[in-house]
């Protein structure tokens, strides 16, 4: 069933903080089977994304640290948007609250480049959602 508000939304990833990014990554790829999608940064800045395999995307940010030693921390829920800003401004006339307004970022990203275009909100329990799209 197709959404009639946003055209073309769809669940695309979600971001999990981990204390132990290099473990996180080895158990989800080789224990799970998920697929190394794109990764950037360095030391705690560093991000990998994996293929879950049905088209969904698990995006594994590193710097957890010791607040995240007994559980992992959600970071947002990211939905694949056809268009990102008119996503964003019928959230946020809905009554969420802005956090980034829609911007591209282009990726130095492995192993292709690639360039997003993303915007945050949160929602009404305070939740962070990210509208996504890869340009």
């Amino acid at each position: 069933m197709a959404n009639d508000i946003i055209k073309g939304l769809k669940f695309h990833h979600i971001g999990l903080k981990c204390k132990d990014l290099d473990r996180s990554i080895d158990f989800y790829s080789n224990v799970l089977g998920m697929k190394k999608y794109a990764a950037w940064g360095e030391g705690d800045e560093r991000i990998q994304m994996l293929s879950i395999g049905d088209g969904g995307i698990f995006e594994l940010f590193a710097g957890g640290g010791d607040a995240y030693a007994d559980n992992g921390k959600w970071i947002h829920l990211a939905m694949e948007a056809d268009n990102v800003d008119e996503a964003f401004e019928i959230a946020v006339k809905g009554g969420a609250e802005p956090l980034i307004y829609p911007k591209s970022v282009p990726l130095a990203s492995e192993p292709e480049r690639m360039t997003i275009r993303i915007a945050f909100v949160k929602g009404p329990d305070g939740e962070e959602l990210e509208f996504f799209k890869v340009l």
